[in-house]
């Protein structure tokens, strides 16, 4: 039983999950430097302010809470079954090694193994955002992806917490686009260097993604708005950026999809910079939905799929009998 229960709260003590405690007291500590030297608080009110209760307590935050055991549980019986990055890899190394190319992959053998590390460090962080901007950005885009993306947005306050509020299925989705993203940068790598491919890591963990964790990733989903400078928001995206992405203006509809990264919004024309904004309001437009129910977190955006297909069916069976009667069809 104990084991279990350490499973379920593994990611707390494990550097690769955001919500790692010391990354979670570093955030703190940023937090409290940002209010105090910047924003001239008093280290009280600082303290306050990081710790606010109607914040941390909220019935959106106690929803987060819930989800993020439901998700643990439901994540640990099912992610043994999922495809995972070595099974891509391992299909795709194979693949690649019908192709006549050795002679060109045998002037490689000269790269030093350091530039190798660096290089394999960088490709493989810089294309796994890359992937993590595309899919977030079609799950605002599609009304069966958006049916399950809305959970996460339907938070109406943001805490580290509120990274796991996310249906299942979307979970599903994400740990396959991180098999898919990730066993290509591992396939291609291993067969261009071989056994010189290696990731220049801290704690076991991806330097370029220790260094966001460390940076204040956990600020993101808060209430603490740091801002970086314009040049700097369209290469990473700030707390407050990511903030403005859950807003209910419509100013920030499909904005800064970005996970770490800020160009690829830059690049593609959803970069949004960080305003000043004292009461931000979050949370979705649904009348019908009610985001502090678990229930309808979890239920209502299976039913919404349901009848998404339901009346793509319609359309089609419609559109099957016009064609008939117009004898455009035998």
């Amino acid at each position: 039983m104990l084991e279990y229960i350490g499973d379920i709260f593994h990611h707390f003590v494990d550097p690769k999950k955001r919500v790692f405690l010391g990354y979670v007291v570093l955030s703190i500590a940023i937090a409290l430097l940002w209010l105090v030297f910047l924003k001239k608080k008093g280290l009280k009110s600082a303290i306050f302010k990081v710790f606010d209760k109607k914040i941390l307590l909220s019935g959106s935050a106690i929803s987060d809470y819930k989800m993020f055991l439901i998700n643990r549980v439901f994540m640990m019986v099912l992610s043994p079954y999922l495809l995972s990055q070595l099974a891509v890899a391992t299909f795709l190394y194979y693949s690649l090694l019908s192709l006549p190319i050795g002679g060109f992959l045998s002037s490689l053998n000269e790269v030093p193994p350091v530039i190798v590390a660096t290089l394999f460090t960088v490709v493989f962080f810089t294309f796994d955002d890359f992937t993590k901007y595309w899919v977030h950005r079609w799950m605002h885009k599609w009304p069966v992806l958006w049916a399950l993306h809305k959970v996460h947005h339907s938070a109406e306050t943001l805490n580290p917490i509120t990274v796991y509020r996310t249906h299942p299925l979307e979970g599903i989705l994400f740990s396959l686009r991180g098999a898919f993203s990730q066993g290509v940068v591992i396939s291609i790598f291993f067969f261009v260097f071989g056994d010189k491919v290696d990731l220049v890591t801290i704690l076991g963990v991806n330097f370029l993604v220790f260094s966001f964790h460390v940076a204040g990733s956990n600020l993101r989903h808060s209430h603490i708005d740091i801002k970086y400078w314009v040049w700097v928001e369209k290469i990473l995206i700030s707390p407050a950026q990511h903030q403005l992405h859950h807003s209910l203006d419509e100013r920030h509809y499909d904005k800064n999809f970005g996970a770490a990264l800020a160009v690829w919004d830059w690049i593609f024309g959803s970069l949004h910079h960080s305003e000043d904004i004292d009461d931000l309001i979050l949370g979705v437009e649904d009348d019908d939905f009610d985001p502090k129910s678990i229930k309808e977190l979890y239920l209502k955006p299976i039913k919404e799929i349901l009848d998404i297909f339901s009346s793509s069916l319609v359309g089609i069976k419609t559109l099957y009998k016009f064609l008939k009667v117009k004898r455009y069809l035998p």
